[in-house]
């Protein structure tokens, strides 16, 4: 039924394009807040599993 239905709806390439845009900004806005944090901060989040 659902294969149908997408058949017939035209210009269905956005249900391909809008998942990849959401992944990309998601990937991008992750990157940027690592990238911001400050070094101690990560060091000391690395170690944290390490500590008794």
């Amino acid at each position: 039924m659902y294969k149908y239905i997408l058949e017939s709806v035209e210009n269905i390439n956005w249900l391909a394009i809008v998942p990849l845009i959401i992944f990309f900004l998601f990937f991008t806005v992750t990157i940027i807040l690592v990238m911001r944090k400050k070094k101690s901060f990560i060091d000391k989040m690395g170690n944290l599993p390490l500590e008794e």
